[in-house]
Formats: structure tokens, C-alpha cells, sequence
């Protein structure tokens, strides 16, 4: 093998092999090793605080759905308290109207039985008088006498009286 036979040469390339391995090393160990490690830490660091961040927004969320939830909770009940409120009013109102409602058809039908009343009392007067009439007339035909006209009225009386 041609390498191995030139061992003078062998020596000045361990040499240089030395000193080109002694300057990588030293270039990395102070330049390369350290911006890396600097790269990394910045990147651990930015990660971190990302972290914090979301864990702060990740609360700062919660405390406004806690937040949230308890306004609607509130907005609920005074919902309901309003709904209830309009509800009574509304009872009482209808209550007072149906009130109203009955008094004036109490008064309507008293008034109606009043007219009834006075409609039937006119009525059997006529009655009474038309009874005595055709009774008179009935009797005058019978026995061609004209009967007497109080004698009729109180037979008359007495048989609407039987009857009512």
C-alpha cells in the first residue's frame, strides 16, 4: 500500500491532525457549543412563558364563564321575579274583573227578575181581567142574565189563586 510507505510523512500529518482537531475543538467549546446552549435556554425560556401565558389565559377564562354564568344566573332569577310579579298583577287583575264582572250581572239579573216580575204581574192583571170578561160573557149567554161584575171578580180570584 502506497500510504504506508511514505512514513516520513506520517509524522507532520498527526502533527496538523493535532492542531486542526485542538482549533475544532476550541471553536466549538467557545463559539458553537455555547450559541446552541444560549438557543436552547431561549427556546426553554419562550416555551415556559408560553406556558404561563396559556395558564394565565387558560384562568382569566375561567374567572369570565364563572363570571358569565353567574350574571345569567342573576339575569334568571330576575327574570323569574318579574314573570311571577306580572303574573300576581296579572291574577289580581283578572280577579277584580271577574269581580266587577259578577256584581254587574248580579245587578243585571236582579234587574231582569225585577222586569220579569212586573212583566207577569201586568200580564195576570190582564188576565184576571180578560178571565172575568169572557167569564161574564160566558155566564150571560148561559143563562142570559148579566152577572154581577164583583161577584165575578172574587170567583175569578179565588180560582187563580187555586191554581197558582
Amino acid at each position: 500500500m502506497p500510504q504506508i510507505e511514505d512514513i516520513a510523512s506520517f509524522m507532520p500529518q498527526v502533527f496538523w491532525l493535532v492542531i486542526t482537531f485542538t482549533a475544532l475543538f476550541l471553536i466549538m467549546w467557545k463559539i458553537a457549543v455555547p450559541a446552541i446552549a444560549n438557543t436552547l435556554e431561549a427556546r426553554q425560556k419562550r416555551m415556559e412563558d408560553n406556558l404561563d401565558k396559556a395558564a394565565q389565559a387558560k384562568k382569566e377564562a375561567e374567572e369570565t364563564l364563572a363570571a358569565y354564568e353567574s350574571a345569567m344566573a342573576e339575569a334568571r332569577a330576575g327574570a323569574q321575579g318579574i314573570i311571577n310579579e306580572a303574573t300576581k298583577l296579572m291574577s289580581e287583575e283578572a280577579e277584580k274583573r271577574e269581580a266587577k264582572m259578577a256584581e254587574e250581572l248580579g245587578q243585571t239579573l236582579a234587574a231582569s227578575e225585577a222586569e220579569i216580575r212586573k212583566a207577569i204581574d201586568a200580564a195576570m192583571e190582564h188576565v184576571r181581567d180578560v178571565a172575568v170578561e169572557v167569564a161574564g160573557a160566558a155566564l150571560k149567554r148561559l143563562t142570559g142574565d148579566a152577572p154581577d161584575e164583583k161577584d165575578l171578580g172574587k170567583a175569578v180570584d179565588q180560582a187563580m189563586k187555586a191554581e197558582g
